[in-house]
């Protein structure tokens, strides 16, 4: 007969434990790269801030607005050159990597531009919004022998980055769960561009989920259910309720988004294998506390840096890393297809209120 601890009625406290030193932080190049940062809007102070920090060389800043990247060379890398010429950084032998945050529809040919010119490139995410341009373009970077990413920085964020390490270390054995749960107030998009962006939690801030789940399996789901709810008090366009729930056959994952919680936020991520898990809370994306468990007891590790902005210091980093070792990045834009695979079966899944076999949705669903 079982007994009231085998109903998890009662749980034995584990004894506290060393935590494991893992190569989590932002990598670092061991030499100097000219880098182009292509667009001076909104998310490129996060760019320019983590590059200076890091030591990373910005050659120049181009926009098509001159004040704009003006200003953000004052700020940030005053001996940065200004420009609104794309064509002329091109031409320009100090240049290796081209760092391009314009939005999907205004990047892709930039990205072919850029890998015709013999580029590096990082691709602000998400990558592309259809797999066929997607290979596409991967296709192009390889018959170059260029190397390719994309700016998932989350996966730079030092929570995420310590647990995709300790499994990529085996210290948890083999994965049989990932589970990302978030609730807190997204409402801060009333009145901006955001609020006519239909998928804005499942995709836009969604994606850095799907990557780091698919960054964890290594793999494309089996099948994938979800659903998107909109909240008639929320008081903008946008579903702010999601769920998405892949089955990878051997392993599951959960996604779940209340993005109109404005008492009590969390942001919690549990990781579960067959020698250990990894526990992740806090109140928000910056503030996480890690646990690891195993049969000897509980790690607590103590983490280093934020996500904004050591995350995108972490995805230029580990390009340069990679030009350097002539090798694949860990972000590179062929591995984040997968990513973007699971992402779209899930807006197709949450639209037709049925399971998709993640590559059969080719491109992002328009609004």
């Amino acid at each position: 007969m079982a007994d009231r601890d085998d109903y998890a009625l009662v749980s034995k406290k584990a004894e506290e434990i060393a935590a494991p030193d893992l190569p989590y932080r932002p990598p670092q190049p061991k030499g100097r790269h000219g880098i182009a940062l292509v667009g001076a809007g909104g998310i490129s102070f996060a760019h320019l801030d983590a590059y200076r920090k890091h030591g990373f060389h910005v050659a120049a800043i181009m926009s098509r607005d001159i004040e704009k990247a003006r200003a953000r060379a004052e700020e940030f890398f005053p001996e940065a050159d200004v420009t609104t010429d794309f064509e002329g950084l091109l031409a320009r032998d100090d240049i290796a990597v081209m760092d391009l945050t314009p939005h999907p529809e205004d990047r892709v040919p930039l990205i072919e531009a850029s890998l015709e010119a013999g580029k590096h490139v990082l691709s602000q995410k998400p990558f592309v919004t259809d797999l066929d341009t997607g290979e596409r373009l991967c296709a192009m970077a390889e018959e170059r022998g260029l190397r390719m990413a994309v700016n998932q920085n989350g996966r730079w964020s030092p929570h995420m980055a310590w647990m995709r390490a300790a499994v990529q270390a085996g210290l948890i054995g083999e994965v049989t769960g990932v589970h990302c749960n978030l609730h807190w107030d997204h409402r801060w998009v009333k009145g901006t561009p955001f609020e006519e962006e239909m998928d804005l939690v499942l995709f836009d801030f969604g994606v850095h989920w799907f990557d780091f789940v698919t960054s964890i399996t290594e793999r494309l789901a089996d099948r994938v259910q979800a659903q998107s709810v909109t909240f008639p008090g929320a008081g903008i366009k946008p579903p702010l309720l999601a769920t998405a729930m892949l089955d990878f056959g051997t392993a599951q994952a959960s996604l779940v988004f209340d993005a109109a919680t404005p008492f009590g936020a969390l942001d919690a991520t549990y990781i579960a294998g067959t020698k250990g898990s990894l526990v992740s809370t806090g109140p928000d994306l910056g503030n996480q506390t890690v646990a690891h468990y195993t049969e000897a007891g509980v790690a607590h590790p103590a983490l280093e840096g934020q996500w904004f902005n050591d995350g995108f210091a972490g995805a230029m980093g580990e390009l340069l890393v990679a030009i350097e070792k002539g090798r694949e990045p860990g972000n590179g834009a062929r591995g984040n297809l997968m990513s973007l695979a699971n992402c779209f079966a899930a807006l197709k899944a949450a639209r037709d209120g049925a399971p998709v076999v993640p590559g059969t949705a080719r491109a992002r669903m328009p609004d």
